[in-house]
């Protein structure tokens, strides 16, 4: 090689080795606290971190924070100043006595006394970032009223505590996931590695992870693995929940707990938004009947959308038809509707558009009508005879006004007679997964051995305990209650 081509070549690989050096202190960065995920726990996280005087980076993998934080209509709360304003005394030691029995004692108990004792206090902590609530509420007739409804709902909380996480002085990192914990030769967190939408690694050396990346209800591999619906289930309001914080902490050592729990919703059409009103019959405790032909549940446990969708677990397929008449039609077009479908669709809402509706049901392969129950039977390919036996009980049990098979208040008996006939088809719906990494009452995850690892934190709905087997409505607003409480909890730990 001459000496000319050796200065060029020396020149260009010095020029190279400067811009390697700077790509790599771009891709590094240092934190006290790296929170991943910025839905509820991860904000609820940053905030209260940075009000204790940490330097704080949030990593979010979507174009928008909130996820499914957004869609959430309320919070849960007992012994709250909203609640004593109005009379209502939930006491924290009747909450936590109903959750531990409602999970049969199959939750942490420490970490849902330490969430139900933090809930009041998180009410004045949001409204003193500037939230405002419109009152406490049931989510259905004659329910407690733990359901602080929010003004401005899911989102304006989101918004709210994103604005607080800036102003105190957090970095947010938008389209850029979590994707491996560092520990030192300790076993203690020593760095995060996050990944950006291009690819590029980013090493943020930290002592404090918080994970809360929302759980695995878009990773259809993970639900077949790990829950009973397997990929059958349809997410709502949800986008980007993949697992990796999940994942992340597992390899970390993390113990696994809860990953079976599904926040199950009302059985429904798919594609459907929450203002639906084409959704709102099928979510009606008129008659349902299975792939076979075969009732068989009380249609009124629509109001625990747990139940039904457990219940919807064991049937064929996991499909459901909701089956009535021109005279209910009627009724729900002229008195409204017996069970509303959030806040967005209240009880009594009047469907004056159904007619309309139940065309565009028609056209999408979910709706079925026939002038007879016959053909009503071939065009959703269930045995004639077996449907027109169920619905003649049916009608019987309702003249009567008692269910004597599954005990249904018989003011939801709608009997079935006139035509049309209609069917809707219904499938499972599910607002999210409710565990995956197992920690203690101070939000601390725990390794294999139940001892916590140095630094790692989980919240919200990555984060296993709260709940036995099944979610519950009837505390309502538990799940985005959780998510900011255990935010917070591992804010200040």
């Amino acid at each position: 090689m001459s000496k000319k081509t050796f200065m060029v070549f020396f020149a260009a690989w010095s020029l190279a080795l400067a811009g390697y050096s700077q790509v790599f202190a771009q891709s590094t960065m240092s934190a006290d606290v790296v929170v991943v995920g910025a839905g509820a726990a991860g904000l609820a996280a940053a905030v209260t971190a940075a009000e204790g005087g940490a330097k704080v980076i949030i990593l979010e993998k979507m174009p928008a924070v909130g996820g499914t934080t957004n869609y959430a209509e309320g919070i849960f709360a007992v012994e709250s100043r909203l609640q004593r304003e109005k009379n209502l005394n939930y006491t924290k030691d009747w909450a936590f006595k109903y959750m531990m029995e409602y999970t049969h004692w199959r939750a942490n108990a420490r970490l849902a006394r330490a969430f139900i004792d933090k809930s009041p206090e998180t009410i004045d902590w949001l409204e003193k970032h500037g939230l405002k609530f419109k009152e406490p509420a049931a989510n259905y007739p004659g329910g407690y009223m733990t359901w602080h409804i929010i003004d401005g709902r899911g989102k304006a909380l989101a918004q709210t505590l994103y604005a607080q996480a800036q102003e105190k002085g957090a970095t947010v990192l938008m389209r850029t996931a979590g994707k491996e914990l560092i520990k030192d030769g300790k076993g203690r967190i020593a760095a995060l590695i996050a990944e950006d939408a291009a690819g590029k690694k980013i090493r943020i050396n930290t002592k404090t992870a918080v994970i809360a990346t929302g759980g695995f209800i878009n990773n259809k591999k993970m639900l077949d693995k790990y829950t009973a619906f397997g990929p059958d289930i349809v997410p709502v309001g949800s986008s980007g929940k993949t697992g990796e914080g999940i994942r992340m902490a597992w390899a970390a050592g993390a113990d696994a707990f809860g990953t079976d729990v599904l926040q199950l919703y009302r059985p429904g059409i798919p594609g459907e938004g929450p203002e639906s009103h084409l959704n709102a019959p099928a979510r009606q405790p008129y008659l349902w009947v299975n792939q076979l032909g075969d009732r068989f549940c009380d249609e009124s446990i629509i109001f625990s959308w747990p139940y039904a969708g457990n219940a919807l677990a064991n049937q064929p397929g996991r499909v459901m038809y909701v089956i009535f008449d021109e005279n209910t039609k009627k009724y729900m077009i002229e008195k409204g509707i017996d069970v509303g479908v959030g806040v967005m669709v209240p009880v009594a809402t009047k469907l004056t558009k159904l007619d309309g509706e139940l065309q565009r049901g028609i056209d999408r392969g979910f709706v079925f009508v026939a002038p007879s129950v016959k053909e009503l039977a071939a065009k959703i390919k269930v045995d004639a005879a077996r449907l027109q036996a169920t619905i003649d009980e049916y009608n019987s049990m309702a003249d009567s006004r008692q269910d004597r098979l599954f005990a249904k208040d018989p003011k939801y008996m709608q009997p079935v007679r006139k035509a049309n006939f209609y069917a809707m088809k219904a499938v499972p719906f599910a607002l999210g997964t409710l565990g995956g990494i197992k920690i203690n009452h101070k939000a601390e995850v725990l390794d294999k051995n139940q001892e916590a690892i140095p630094g790692l934190y989980a919240a919200g709905n990555d984060a296993g305990g709260l709940y036995g087997d099944s979610y519950d409505v009837v505390l309502a607003g538990s799940t985005l209650g959780f998510a900011v409480n255990t935010g917070r909890i591992a804010g200040e730990n």
